[in-house]
């Protein structure tokens, strides 16, 4: 996925590294996207792993969190025929574990996906889109956008990107009590 990604994207650097061990500066990095590695980690370190790359944001950084919203803890499963143990939150659980980090979630989308394996059905996912509290203007901008799932009309309205087996519903993320009580505190 590395080599791939190199050369679609040859003036943006990739690196394949366990996300508990990766040197991360605070503001050094303008988008990051956690999609499905979470699942390996248990509770705790997830929570870790997503309050360091919170710091690791740039003050208009993004971060795109995605994962199946399920509310388990090492779970043995299968996954493309191989057997793994999933450590997951279900959605809202997820979005607060983004706000504790101290994000601001922009944007919640769930779906249906059926990967393309013989013994695989229908599992949900989640993409939670978030930023630096207090440090963006509520909009997403190029990179940061696609990396989200979400285009734009000529118009400048949001519209989902879908792919074939895909149902995607995209809607604002409700805030919730942990939000709700850092916006009083900073009033």
């Amino acid at each position: 996925m590395v080599e791939l990604a190199s050369r679609q994207v040859p003036s943006v650097s990739f690196r394949c590294v366990d996300v508990r061990e990766l040197p991360v500066d605070e503001g050094s990095f303008d988008a990051v996207c956690v999609y499905f590695s979470l699942l390996q980690l248990d509770r705790s370190e997830q929570r870790d792993v997503v309050r360091r790359l919170a710091r690791a944001l740039t003050p208009d950084g993004h971060l795109v969190l995605a994962t199946v919203p399920l509310d388990v803890e090492g779970v043995e499963a299968v996954f493309m025929g191989q057997p793994v143990r999933v450590t997951s939150f279900g959605a809202p659980d997820l979005v607060a574990v983004a706000e504790e980090a101290g994000l601001d979630v922009l944007e919640r989308e769930e779906t249906l996906f059926t990967p393309a394996h013989p013994d695989a059905g229908p599992e949900p996912h989640v993409f939670c889109t978030a930023a630096g509290a207090g440090r963006h203007g509520g909009r997403l901008t190029g990179a940061g956008r696609r990396a989200s799932g979400v285009g734009r009309r000529a118009s400048g309205q949001p519209v989902p990107l879908t792919t074939r087996d895909t149902t995607t519903v995209v809607a604002p993320a409700a805030p919730s009590a942990a939000a709700s009580s850092r916006r009083r505190r900073r009033s």
